[in-house]
């Protein structure tokens, strides 16, 4: 028998699968907990249309994320720093203090589990911060580190 999977099951597929299994199998345990439906032509249109909806959100996510990234790489932010006598700073930036930063001076606001950079920002000077948007696309983002007074 053919059932549409409507959740994923271990060792047989994913949600959404179009899957053959024995006619008991489907009866007493695919059907009976809800965990897939019979594969009729209905079905199956309809999850052809899910699909194909999926599809076209997450094509006009990844666009959104494009954009944003190149929005994001064309600016800079600006963050300040205690400093002692000697040069030598005072602890790091966080990614929570980036992630203020953004949303104080550029607007966005963006998860700080996003943010990650090269090194630990511990000493003035200019960093890049890289932000993931999107599993497919990552942004670059110019930061200075200043001098608190």
């Amino acid at each position: 028998m053919k059932v549409i999977l409507l959740e994923d099951v271990k060792k047989l597929g994913k949600k959404g699968d179009l899957v053959d299994v024995s006619d008991g199998y489907a009866r007493n345990m695919l059907l009976k907990k809800k965990l897939g439906i019979e594969a009729t032509n209905k079905n199956i249109n309809d999850l052809k249309l899910q699909k194909a909806h999926q599809d076209k959100v997450a094509a006009e996510q990844l666009q959104e994320a494009r954009n944003l990234a190149e929005e994001i790489s064309r600016k800079k932010i600006s963050m300040k720093m205690k400093v002692g006598d000697n040069g030598k700073a005072f602890g790091t930036i966080s990614t929570k203090e980036m992630a203020q930063a953004v949303k104080d001076q550029l607007g966005y606001e963006l998860d700080k589990k996003k943010f990650s950079v090269d090194e630990p920002v511990k000493a003035l000077g200019n960093y890049v911060v890289k932000i993931k948007l999107h599993p497919k696309v990552t942004a670059e983002l110019a930061m200075e580190v200043n001098e608190e007074k």
